[in-house]
């Protein structure tokens, strides 16, 4: 017998009677989660409108009708597991466990499972992941391969105890029996079909040179979205879309769409219109082969017709008739071809003749002894060239040297001394310019044309107006040291 329903009245008569005493917090949350535990099955189903919706990594809302909310989580392991994304005012059906928070004092829903009310779980989730894949380009047609024309060998995946099967067989028989069908089993129906058939596909794709495959078929008959479901796949699609040959589906029945359909290079709506576009029709293929061998007589008759009209124009000809006379028109037209060539043979050799001379001349003129003579010759004259310039530099250098020789006798110092001037230097050589330049005590020299005198200065002054716009002379007295 299954667990009851939760009766608080129940709850109530079996709870402890109330007591004066007070209990700490974390007692009383611990007899909350007690009380739950024993309350409410491990998992309930709650319908309500979605509400605050917030995705942190793990899912947070609340779910609402007219009278009450409940607050609740669905952790990032459940949430990745969810086939859609709730959104706010969404009305779904939420399965989970009634928890009670201490820290927060907050009771929640943690949610494990999650669906939409009314319209189906797997719609939406159809929807989300053709949205994804249409946006990442796998549904583009410039993306998708054609069908081979002449296929040699076609690998069919699909169940061998179903219908489909068959179809494609029978259909391949009458159409063209000398193309091969390579017959894989696969599963077509439940959770571990999708990965079989992506490992099949993996496999056909891998040795697909080896097995001689031109073409891939996966089909199957009829049945529920439920049935159809494992088509619907991401990894069996990126196996399709990666698939080194053209893959043809035909899922179902025409009003039947999965994804798998709509990543192949080929959909068709049954096994039979597969098989139809995978294997040609060998009756057409024999009417086009008549037709073209009818074209091909046509062609060659007229060209026989041609060839003979040419011959006979060609015999009636009188040259034809009479082969002396030809032989004569050939041996004439030898005999001039003859002369021409003996011509050209002549002046061609002519030209090379006045050629060799030209070179010879030219040859003539390059020897290395006519060379070497000749730059000897150069090297004379360049070395006479550079003595007669080396000459006359030299006579203008020695000419400029004389002038700069008497300018620098004129203004030689001692020619200043000779006319009566004299300079006056410090003891560190400088030259006294202006009174302003010695000091008081200050040991001076002078030189003069016939010697030098030493000095010290006792008093130094300026020049000075005296009131009436005349400049007056200051004397400085100087000590004599020595005359030199």
């Amino acid at each position: 017998m299954g667990r009851l329903p939760f009766d608080p009245d129940k709850m109530r008569s079996q709870a402890t009677a109330p007591s004066d005493e007070p209990v700490a917090v974390s007692d009383l949350a611990a007899r909350i989660q007690g009380v739950l535990a024993r309350g409410f099955p491990r998992h309930v189903l709650v319908v309500g409108e979605v509400s605050g919706f917030r995705d942190r990594t793990h899912w947070y809302f609340d779910l609402k009708d007219s009278s009450a909310v409940v607050s609740c989580v669905m952790f990032a392991s459940h949430a990745r597991r969810a086939e859609f994304r709730p959104q706010d005012g969404q009305e779904v059906v939420c399965r989970g466990r009634v928890d009670f928070w201490p820290r927060g004092g907050r009771l929640s829903l943690q949610v494990d499972q999650i669906r939409p009310v009314g319209q189906g779980a797997l719609e939406l989730a159809f929807r989300r992941l053709c949205e994804e894949l249409r946006a990442k380009g796998w549904f583009d047609e410039s993306r998708k391969r054609p069908i081979p024309s002449f296929a040699r060998r076609i690998a069919v995946v699909t169940s061998r105890s179903g219908a489909a099967l068959q179809d494609v067989i029978d259909t391949a028989r009458r159409r063209c029996p000398s193309v091969e069908l390579l017959v894989v089993d696969a599963r077509v129906q439940g959770e571990q079909a999708a990965p079989e058939l992506v490992r099949t596909l993996r496999v056909l794709g891998t040795r697909a040179a080896q097995l001689g495959i031109d073409a891939i078929l996966v089909t199957r008959g009829g049945g529920s979205r439920e049935d159809l479901w494992c088509f619907n796949d991401r990894e069996l699609a990126r196996a399709i879309m990666e698939s080194p040959v053209p893959v043809v589906c035909a899922i179902g029945h025409e009003s039947d769409t999965t994804i798998a359909e709509l990543v192949a290079d080929r959909r068709c709506a049954t096994p039979t219109q597969a098989a139809m576009a995978l294997v040609p029709d060998a009756a057409a293929l024999r009417r086009q082969i008549d037709a073209m061998r009818a074209r091909m007589d046509a062609l060659v008759r007229g060209r026989l017709e041609r060839a003979r009209e040419r011959v006979e124009r060609a015999a009636s000809r009188a040259c034809m008739r009479d082969g002396s006379g030809l032989i004569r028109v050939l041996r004439e037209r030898i005999d001039q071809r003859a002369r021409t060539l003996q011509r050209e043979m002549v002046h061609a050799m002519s030209e090379r003749r006045g050629r060799l001379d030209r070179l010879s001349m030219r040859l003539e003129r390059h020897r290395p002894a006519i060379q070497h003579a000749r730059m000897q010759e150069r090297l004379a004259a360049r070395r006479e060239r550079l003595r007669r310039a080396m000459a006359s530099v030299l006579e203008r250098t020695r000419t400029a040297l004389v002038a700069q020789e008497r300018q620098i006798e004129i203004v030689a110092p001692h020619r200043v001394l000779d006319r009566g001037f004299s300079w006056t230097t410090r003891a560190d050589g400088s030259l006294v310019r202006s009174i302003g330049d010695v000091r008081t005590g200050e040991v001076i020299q002078t030189r003069v044309r016939d010697g030098t005198i030493r000095s010290r200065v006792e008093d130094e002054r300026g020049t000075h107006d005296d009131g009436h716009g005349r400049r007056e002379e200051d004397r400085g007295l100087f000590g004599v040291l020595n005359d030199e």
